[in-house]
């Protein structure tokens, strides 16, 4: 444990260096008379639109809760949300480190199975799949129309897409499927065979029954038509937002970028991100958003400008706030954020 939390740390330290790099490569001087320049209104403006995707993100969740029979109210749900996020941004897990948490704590808080809870945190990322292909795909072609980008970069692009589909549809497949649960509990169970030669037969039903649990709710949710009427919909709108704030922050400079252009490097260094190099793809969607913008015709000390205070909004403020949550949940919760720094 004591070596994952020096790794976890390395890491960070490794990814605040690099931005450092960064901006001393384009100029402090230059970027602080930019962020001394910004409209604070512009920026105020952005900051609200985070809250507001707080609280989206907040309902979307409550909707596959609900459709469960969780009982659990949006004042809950919202810090539980923040710490997942949180040990997402902290933790080099190809973003997918927060949930595992989330749903302990969804489950411990409302006193539910940690296989239903899993599911309604499951069902909730796999709502924010469907606008990120439709929009990673349309950004893919945008930029192989518009952009002068190398052969290996269009393939890179493509392969990520396709891979996040084909992992989506697998996942999708196995969570309703009885065959490939049960095909997945008796792998599971032969692994643990292998470590636990004496006591992995007391673990063989208790596998069986989670998968089960697990694949009875993901129907329940799939056959609740308000998970997608209102779920799909919601996803689609938080990532709109998501660029509008992007695009608030560059209108806070003077800059006037055009939506297309801030998607496309939106979309590109969200699949960076999910790369388990870094902790939040620390540094390296820095660094992307940084060269991007400036591919596209933005001064580098204003793409620097931008992206370190939409970082600071995104990324860090985010951190901050489900850092300061984990109190609320006990001190369970707490070692089990260790344990993953």
């Amino acid at each position: 444990m004591i070596r994952m939390k020096h790794k976890g740390l390395l890491l960070l330290i490794v990814g605040v260096a690099v931005i450092a790099l960064m901006i001393y490569l384009i100029g402090p001087g230059e970027i602080e008379k930019d962020l001394q320049r910004a409209d604070p209104l512009y920026l105020l403006l952005a900051l609200f639109i985070q809250f507001v995707t707080f609280g989206l993100f907040t309902l979307r969740w409550s909707i596959t809760t609900h459709a469960v029979g969780i009982n659990i109210r949006k004042r809950h749900l919202l810090p539980m949300l923040l710490v997942g996020m949180a040990i997402n941004n902290l933790t080099p897990s190809a973003r997918g480190g927060g949930e595992p948490v989330r749903a302990y704590i969804l489950g411990k808080y409302s006193r539910t199975s940690m296989e239903s809870s899993f599911a309604t945190v499951i069902a909730d990322r796999g709502l924010d799949t469907f606008p990120f292909i439709v929009l990673a795909i349309l950004t893919i072609v945008s930029m192989i129309l518009y952009f002068d980008l190398s052969l290996i970069w269009i393939i890179s692009l493509l392969v990520a897409v396709i891979l996040i589909i084909v992992v989506f549809l697998l996942a999708l497949y196995v969570s309703v499927d009885e065959g490939a649960g049960e095909k997945l509990a008796n792998w599971t169970i032969s692994t643990l065979k292998r470590f636990y030669k004496r006591g992995y037969k007391k673990w063989s039903l208790r596998i069986k029954n989670a998968i089960m649990e697990f694949q009875d709710s993901m129907k329940i949710m799939l056959k609740e038509k308000k998970v997608f009427i209102y779920g799909i919909p919601l996803s689609f709108l938080l990532w709109l937002l998501e660029i509008l704030r992007v695009y608030l922050i560059f209108l806070a400079f003077g800059a006037h970028v055009s939506v297309l252009v801030i998607a496309e490097v939106f979309i590109i260094a969200t699949l960076i991100g999910m790369l388990p190099l870094l902790p939040g793809g620390l540094g390296a969607i820095e660094g992307m958003m940084i060269v991007l913008y400036s591919a596209a015709g933005i001064p580098p000390s204003i793409s620097a400008a931008v992206t370190v205070v939409e970082r600071l909004i995104s990324f860090w403020m985010t951190s901050i706030l489900g850092v300061a949550c984990l109190p609320y949940f006990g001190a369970p919760v707490v070692k089990k954020l260790s344990e993953k720094l």
